[in-house]
């Protein structure tokens, strides 16, 4: 049954919730690890915020923050998804479970092996499927997003977002300077192109486009130059901000395949070996 099986997610970002999200709502055990402070832009629909806010809802799929495996056993009995603190994944060798997905989007591997768990899946660029990891997922926007792929890696990472109406970099906010992150707007609110959203040491976040805030970086985090820190959406739809994207729906289905057709190879495997004399 699917509720046999224990599936642990490295990373709770907005993509990687995606794939939580559909492997929760098809029935299955799903425990998700985090870094003790995650740079999360999308928080209202990434259940890596569990992890400052103690809890978060989304879609109706409640993350909670466990600070122990066993109050995690507890969270999975009352039918949520419980979010770990654990940067080493420590929790792989006491879990023991059947899938491991790295969903922790680095366009590298930072430690996931394919001995890691019966099934392992990685998403995105960084992995080789056959090598350090059964399956990849595709993330690049585009025609093969989603597509489960069992030999070879995906699509290089281009450092560029997808397009949106036309806009790809533009969407992005990014910090003016090094220093500490405090925002002035909010998710779900509609701002204006040159509009200040945030500021880094007093120094302004400037919106290049008209849109929707979609997403944004907490108070008082520290930040570097250059980085991330919000995400603007000319579609200029609030509910989008709240519901998770597209993308990381299709990524979550292809998580969701790849688990299935892994399991039932592996299950046709044993069946075999048991038939042989």
């Amino acid at each position: 049954m699917l509720r046999d099986i224990k599936v642990l997610v490295r990373g709770g970002g907005d993509l990687a919730s995606g794939a939580v999200y559909r492997l929760h709502r098809a029935g299955m055990q799903v425990l998700v690890l985090e870094l003790p402070d995650p740079t999360v832009i999308r928080r209202a629909v990434a259940f890596a915020s569990a992890v400052s806010e103690g809890a978060i809802k989304v879609e109706g799929v409640v993350g909670r923050r466990a600070d122990s495996l066993e109050q995690a056993l507890r969270i999975l009995d009352q039918g949520e998804v419980p979010v770990i603190v654990d940067p080493d994944a420590d929790t792989v060798r006491q879990w023991h479970p059947d899938v491991v997905v790295d969903a922790i989007l680095a366009k590298r591997n930072v430690g996931t092996r394919i001995t890691d768990a019966p099934t392992v899946i990685g998403l995105g660029p960084g992995f080789v499927a056959g090598v350090d990891v059964h399956a990849v997922v595709e993330t690049k926007r585009g025609h093969y997003l989603g597509r489960v792929i069992l030999e070879g890696s995906a699509a290089p990472d281009t450092g560029v977002p997808g397009e949106i109406m036309g806009y790809a970099s533009e969407r992005v906010l990014r910090a003016p300077r090094s220093g500490v992150f405090v925002g002035s707007r909010h998710i779900g609110e509609q701002i204006r192109a040159r509009e200040a959203v945030a500021e880094v040491d007093a120094e302004p976040v400037i919106a290049q486009i008209d849109g929707v805030l979609r997403g944004l970086l907490a108070d008082n985090r520290a930040v570097t130059e250059g980085m991330k820190v919000g995400d603007v959406d000319p579609r200029g739809i609030r509910e989008h901000c709240f519901t998770i994207s597209d993308k990381a729906l299709a990524i979550g289905g292809g998580v969701l395949e790849a688990v299935l057709l892994l399991r039932r190879d592996l299950s046709a495997g044993c069946a075999a070996s048991a038939k042989k004399p």
